[in-house]
């Protein structure tokens, strides 16, 4: 009998005991959100500018050009049979409907 009214306070005990353990893992895992300070640097360019170079060819087409008018090239050939029918009023799989 002294079993059965201690089993579930065992049961509580360890669930505390597992939900304290992860707080302090969380707790002892994270950074606290300090970073170190940042320093930031200042530096001045110079630039020069040039002529802008000719365009280039535009690249050749590839097997799966796209193209508006050229239908759907990636549609699988592979279609689904239709479902069978059912007479009205049933529906599949109650009451020994197929």
């Amino acid at each position: 009998m002294t079993s059965n009214r201690l089993r579930p306070k065992l049961i509580v005990l360890a669930g505390g005991t597992v939900a304290v353990a992860m707080i302090a893992l969380t707790a002892g895992c994270g950074n606290g959100g300090q970073q170190a300070p940042t320093t930031t640097t200042t530096t001045t360019t110079t630039t020069t500018t040039t002529a802008a170079p000719s365009p280039a060819a535009p690249p050749s087409p590839s097997e799966k050009d796209i193209n508006p008018t050229g239908g759907n090239l990636f549609t699988p050939n592979v279609k689904a049979p239709p479902p069978q029918p059912v007479s009205p009023g049933q529906h599949p799989g109650i009451n020994g409907v197929p």
